[in-house]
């Protein structure tokens, strides 16, 4: 029988091949769409449960919980040489790895800070700079797994002159970015957490754009006397009803939310699968002729119904154009654009 150290060294062995394998497979790509941030390793190897992702010169990932208990000193011991391996594949310093354990999710306990270390690392992703941080949180700050559908958005906003944009759930904003990216565009980026608005603003700050926060007061009342790149502390179901009283609409909306918050700033506890479609039906009455909803959910075993439509909209499911290279044979968030029916 195998001794743990035996199999643990065999299976640092095999992590180490499969990472240099794939920084070879990756880095010529990477280079020529212009990203330093991609997925290296997503549980390729069924007995090593990690994710893996490069960020410039560093590493972050995770180890998912097992089915089985395993003891805590023996997972550490573990985790440390999967570490050590996949600093030797790629030349990175072990400081510079930051490998957590996930464990299943609900609410915002993902989003809840572990440490304080603030390692901060600025990355490139197709002509825009990201701050990401590898060290204080479950995630960085950056979906790298949503590259494409940003680039699709910002596709969208760049052939329609003068859009105006809402990004709902904006998290660190990186879906606003790219839209600004677009061209002559005005974007709200609505979100309940001061920290993620204030790191929305440094993200804006490192290409060269201004985004202010904005009272949803001041949004609804007098619009036009606002900044183009606007960020708002809301809850962004309240911030819908609201938009519908004021009758307040956008040519592009954004829709990525949480498969489940209990948050207590809400007004009321949230579950993507159970509420989506009143979600889906409320974007939809707040967009202009033309518009278009992008609709984004990583919920498991989750089945888009017809319901919202109403007959007025069409939806096409974009999940495999939004696939990239790094995420191919990989599991992505799905994702649809909702576009008013031809006649």
């Amino acid at each position: 029988m195998e001794r743990s150290d035996q199999k643990t060294a065999r299976q640092a062995e095999m992590l180490f091949n499969r990472l240099a394998k794939r920084q070879k497979h990756l880095k010529k790509w990477a280079s020529r769409i212009g990203v330093n941030a991609f997925r290296l390793y997503d549980r390729d190897i069924p007995e090593i449960p990690l994710q893996i992702d490069l960020y410039n010169d560093a590493l972050c990932g995770a180890l998912f919980e097992r089915p089985y208990e395993k003891d805590e000193g023996e997972e550490a011991l573990w985790l440390n040489a999967m570490t050590e391996a996949a600093a030797r594949a790629l030349s990175i310093p072990v400081g510079r790895i930051f490998l957590k354990i996930r464990k299943r999710q609900r609410g915002s306990n993902q989003y809840t800070r572990l440490v304080h270390h603030n390692f901060f690392v600025d990355v490139m992703e197709q002509g825009l700079v990201f701050r990401t941080n590898l060290s204080d949180y479950l995630d960085t700050g950056l979906f790298l797994d949503r590259r494409k559908l940003r680039l699709l958005i910002r596709q969208a906003v760049a052939k329609r002159n003068g859009a105006k944009v809402l990004n709902l759930f904006c998290y660190t904003a990186a879906f606003s970015l790219y839209a600004a990216a677009g061209g002559n565009v005005e974007v709200d980026s609505v979100d309940l957490s001061n920290t993620y608005l204030d790191w929305a603003k440094v993200n804006f700050a490192l290409n060269g754009l201004r985004a202010e926060s904005v009272p949803q007061e001041a949004l609804f009342s007098s619009p036009n006397a606002l900044p183009p790149f606007r960020l708002i502390r809301a809850d962004a179901l309240r911030f819908l009803d609201e938009a519908v009283k004021k009758r307040r609409t956008w040519d592009i909306i954004i829709l990525d939310p949480p498969v489940f918050s209990n948050s207590k700033k809400m007004a009321s506890d949230f579950d993507v699968n159970r509420d989506y479609q009143s979600l889906i039906a409320t974007c939809l009455t707040l967009l202009n002729s033309g518009g278009a909803l992008y609709f984004s959910t990583n919920a498991r075993r989750f089945a888009l119904a017809d319901e919202p439509l109403k007959n007025r909209f069409t939806s096409r499911d974009l999940t495999e154009q939004a696939r990239d290279e790094d995420f191919r044979g990989k599991k992505i968030p799905a994702c649809w654009v909702f576009e008013e029916a031809p006649c």
